[in-house]
């Protein structure tokens, strides 16, 4: 890894979207390269036979770069949330240049944009920009190091694996290297929703506090993680993607109480019934509406039960859901059998029975999307089953629930832990090293 002397701030390229048709407000002047002329005002973008198009003319090498340090372009109609329940559309503003790339039909918009304006941004999509400033920092070092991760390690990730069989489906999906831009601007990577997120000069104050600070271990850039609610204790990584463990990605009880390291036990399905049912003393379980505030941004909010919560559903619906989306028609589902928890009591092997046969499914985000419309909200579960074809799901966490914990990161800042605690709390064995 570079020295910070031998490390400048890199620039990274953000895909933003991926439409057919694409309105872009260019607020000042930009000027545009390679033709070294200037823009401004309203431009279309569309694809056509391969090429990218603004206001009808070819655009493919085109760079447009702000001539002021004022100037701002707006993306209308921008999809957030894809693919979740948060799912929804709306304009974003952003800072740097712009460049358009076609792929598969449509055109990516993509902002180059220096790391530190990058993070400002997306620490305050991510949550609020009101958040208390230690947690806003250690968000900023997770959020670096995550991101640094993926360009520095270009190629190496693979981004889904699937194994299937006649009666077995296992799946696990990654952030996969994007080829035309380093990474994109929804969940899929880090939310990074624009300037318009940045509501105060507290994310901004952040972020150059933790100026080019990334975990490490052992000499290595840490591909840290992070989820809402852990529900009380953090997983593993191997238990939602790769098999190959992250050493300062183990399971941590989301608490400081006596004993610190000690993790619920699910030995049987009982155990895992009582911890999903119970409202254990640790960080994350809060209702403290100031608290909730600070992480989660408005539509975020309408998420009130993400430290329990319950789901009513039918074996009818869930065999439905199953049917669509997996392609195996089970019939009407009677039980949902967990076959391997992880050390958060997420389930990461699950046997699905139906009327007509019975599937096993892996890992925690396809048992999530399997079971749901959207996704149910993390795959720490138990299931209880009535004669009347009725199936109620309880469960625990918000999310895969590895590394940082938001909401209890936010109620570890509120009692007065530094970034620095907050941060070797939840990634044990990493360091924390500045790089630039």
């Amino acid at each position: 890894m570079k020295t910070q002397a031998q490390q400048p701030e890199p620039t990274i390229s953000v895909g933003i979207v991926h439409a057919a048709h694409i309105t872009i407000e260019l607020r000042g002047s930009f000027r545009r390269s390679p033709v070294q002329d200037t823009l401004t005002g309203l431009i279309e973008i569309s694809a056509a036979d391969g090429h990218a198009l603004v206001n009808g003319q070819t655009a493919d090498k085109w760079v447009l770069t702000p001539e002021g340090e004022s100037c701002r372009f707006v993306i209308r109609d921008v999809e957030i949330g894809i693919g979740f329940h948060w799912d929804k559309r709306e304009d974003q503003v952003f800072g740097g240049s712009l460049r358009f790339v076609v792929e598969e039909g449509k055109v990516w918009a993509v902002n180059v944009v220096g790391v530190e304006s990058y993070l400002t941004s997306v620490i305050s999509s991510e949550m609020s920009a009101t958040s208390d400033l230690e947690l806003l920092k250690a968000h900023a070092v997770t959020s670096r190091s995550w991101l640094m991760a993926q360009v520095w390690g270009k190629g190496k990730f693979h981004g889904q694996q699937k194994s299937e069989t006649a009666d077995e489906i296992v799946t696990w999906r990654d952030r996969e290297d994007h080829n035309l831009f380093d990474v994109c601007a929804d969940d899929h990577c880090q939310r990074y929703q624009g300037l318009e997120r940045v509501t105060n000069a507290k994310a901004a104050k952040a972020v150059e506090a933790t100026r080019g600070q990334i975990l490490t271990y052992e000499g290595k850039v840490c591909d840290a993680r992070f989820s809402k609610c852990c529900g009380g204790a953090t997983e593993t990584f191997e238990n939602c993607w790769d098999d190959a463990p992250h050493p300062y990605l183990t399971s941590v009880t989301d608490a400081f109480l006596p004993p610190r390291d000690r993790l619920p036990h699910f030995a049987s399905e009982e155990a895992a019934r009582q911890w999903v049912t119970s409202l254990p003393d640790v960080f994350c379980n809060t209702s403290d509406p100031d608290t909730l505030r600070q992480v989660l941004n408005d539509y975020d909010q309408a998420t009130a039960d993400f430290f329990r919560w319950t789901v009513r559903t039918t074996g009818g619906e869930l065999g439905r859901l199953v049917r669509e989306k997996s392609g195996r028609d089970l019939g009407n589902v009677v039980a949902l059998e967990p076959l391997r928890r992880g050390e958060s009591g997420r389930i990461s092997r699950l046997r699905i029975v139906g009327t007509k046969g019975s599937l096993i499914v892996g890992k925690e985000l396809e048992i999530r999307r399997l079971l749901s419309p959207t996704h149910l909200y993390s795959s720490a579960f138990v299931a209880e089953t009535s004669a009347d074809g009725g199936i109620v799901i309880r469960g625990g966490g918000w999310g895969h629930g590895v590394g940082l914990c938001q909401i209890g990161a936010a109620v570890m800042a509120k009692r007065g832990v530094s970034y620095r605690g907050i941060l070797y709390h939840y990634f044990r064995r990493a360091i924390i090293e500045r790089v630039w």
